[in-house]
């Protein structure tokens, strides 16, 4: 037996979400059957973390077990041979018997897409906000939550039974063109949490909320005293970080 692990990019418009569902196509449904037809065996695919309904990925990473002698780059060759156009498997390398795709990861990076002005090209990964957003005083809103806090105010009340500490290192807001971005990342992300902050930074920028709003939010630990949440298209995971060591992958490889 030797443990694969696969980076995939995928555009979530069609799936109900990664993980297997009772209805609805999921990411982990569609590769699962790919590798059963090449590989002729079960699989079972675990992947850094689950992504819902909408969300894409750029740097999505799942690790699986196979007794098949079929080289890496030939299963890479062969996924994206029977893959629907909305999944590509960007890199599959061999880790050791120990490495684990959610529970060795030492931190997630994702991005929202926020347009201002609508386009018909772009509305799959975009959000697009008919308002003037103060970028300002997003950024410095945005900074009250850098560091490691108790995040209930922004996730899902079942996410928050599981423990709502997380630990943000990056969480910068800017322009590019005619686009808002956030680049976020930290140690673990919580159901909604991203998209919530998100919601809860335009209402910010539109000017319903003063800056130091976000503070009392965080510190509030209540879902209720938070912003909307923002749109599921807007959102990708663009990077899953693991240690270093022990061959494991430690960034997701470049195009």
């Amino acid at each position: 037996m030797k443990k694969l692990a696969l980076t995939i990019e995928y555009d979530g418009t069609g799936f109900v979400g990664w993980q297997m569902q009772p209805i609805g196509r999921t990411v982990q449904d569609d590769i699962e059957r790919a590798l059963k037809r090449i590989l002729q065996q079960d699989i079972r695919i675990t992947a850094a973390g689950r992504t819902d309904t909408g969300v894409h990925a750029t740097g999505q990473i799942a690790h699986f077990t196979t007794s098949s002698p079929m080289p890496p780059k030939r299963i890479q060759r062969a996924l994206n041979g029977v893959l629907g156009s909305d999944i590509v498997i960007r890199h599959v390398q061999q880790v050791g018997e120990s490495f684990h795709a959610r529970f060795d990861a030492i931190a997630r990076a994702y991005r929202y897409r926020i347009l201002e002005r609508p386009s018909a090209l772009r509305r799959r990964f975009t959000w697009y906000v008919p308002y003037t957003l103060d970028v300002e005083s997003i950024q410095k809103a945005g900074d009250a939550l850098t560091g490691d806090h108790d995040f209930t105010s922004f996730c899902q009340a079942a996410a928050a039974r599981e423990g709502a500490r997380c630990n943000i290192t990056k969480l910068h807001w800017h322009m590019e063109g005619d686009e808002l971005l956030l680049d976020i990342q930290a140690n673990r992300f919580l159901h909604h949490m991203v998209r919530t902050i998100v919601g809860t930074s335009v209402e910010i920028g539109r000017g319903r909320w003063n800056k130091v709003k976000m503070r009392e939010i965080l510190d509030a630990r209540d879902r209720r005293s938070a912003g909307p949440n923002a749109p599921a298209q807007g959102l990708c995971l663009v990077r899953v970080s693991y240690p270093g060591t022990a061959g494991l992958l430690s960034e997701t490889p470049p195009d």
